[in-house]
């Protein structure tokens, strides 16, 4: 019992959420990384529910906003205690998809679109998983580095996909 039946995440989040929410008929959207585009959505959208992959988990409960750790647990408690079951059998059907992130320290940030060998790599990479996997490219914000992420249920295709635009970025943009 979710207000709104949806739910705000970021890119990085597990595939297999979407997943496992979409059967249970409840909406994720994903943002930018960071609480602040989380918390925009949400307040967008009026959803009473977001978070990261970090774990910062954020509450929006009318006027008021929670994204405290003391009171996600206290939220967690009281969901396992209405339900009556444990915790491990609330989340039992969530498939966790084989997830691969590298960092590739880079010397300049031309929009990933403008950099036609990692375009290449990443057009196979959707092409190859479909609708089972996907590809996130992102600068960090803080540091010189290239994020790839590649995660699917295949975890031989993951890495290989991944392998294949980690040596795109070093080749165009890396450094050395």
């Amino acid at each position: 019992n979710l207000p709104g039946d949806r739910l705000i995440t970021t890119v990085m989040a597990n595939l297999g959420l979407k997943v496992f929410l979409s059967g249970h008929d409840i909406a994720c959207e994903m943002t930018p990384v960071g609480d602040r585009f989380v918390a925009a959505r949400m307040d967008e959208s009026a959803s009473a529910l977001g978070g990261e992959q970090s774990g910062h988990v954020i509450f929006r409960d009318a006027d008021r906003w929670f994204g405290d750790g003391l009171y996600t647990a206290l939220r967690v408690l009281e969901v396992v205690r209405r339900a009556g079951q444990p915790l491990s059998e609330l989340c039992h059907g969530v498939e966790k998809y084989p997830q691969i992130l590298v960092n590739v320290r880079v010397r300049e940030k031309p929009p990933t679109d403008a950099v036609p060998d990692l375009v290449a790599a990443q057009k196979t990479a959707e092409a190859d998983l479909g609708d089972e996997g996907r590809v996130v490219l992102r600068y960090s914000g803080t540091e010189p580095l290239l994020r790839v992420m590649v995660e699917g249920k295949d975890i031989e295709k993951v890495q290989r996909h991944v392998d294949a635009m980690v040596a795109a970025a070093e080749h165009a943009i890396g450094v050395g």
